[in-house]
């Protein structure tokens, strides 16, 4: 239950950031998502550091790993957590589980959201 929680207070945290920056990027107008990019490049950053220093320091609690992963680089971008696993997928040398991966989840993601978007129109 206290991880859920964690998770939970994490994501909150994460999802205000996200906001914030997407506030800040708008204010600076054009039509380029300029926002999520530094979002998702941010959040890959930091979840590299994090993921590096949970290594090195071994004895961080998991309530504290799952507060700051999960949680607030959830909340911020699931991108970051896509980009470790298909890091985590090249550096075990399943090169073409870490393509499949790459390539499937971006295409099958613009596809769901296309093809979604077009039915929900056509019912609209």
């Amino acid at each position: 239950m206290l991880n859920t929680l964690v998770v939970f207070l994490g994501a909150g945290l994460g999802g205000a950031l996200r906001h914030g920056v997407n506030l800040a990027a708008a204010r600076l107008g054009g039509d380029f998502p300029a926002g999520t990019m530094l979002i998702n490049i941010a959040g890959s950053v930091l979840m590299g550091v994090l993921t590096g220093w949970f290594a090195a320091r071994g004895g961080v609690a998991q309530p504290w790993r799952l507060f700051l992963t999960t949680g607030v680089l959830g909340g911020f971008t699931t991108f970051s957590t896509f980009s470790l696993d298909a890091f985590l997928l090249v550096e075990r040398g399943a090169l073409w589980g870490a393509l499949v991966y790459v390539l499937g989840s971006v295409a099958a993601g613009i596809a769901g959201v296309a093809v979604s978007l077009a039915v929900i129109r056509a019912l609209s």
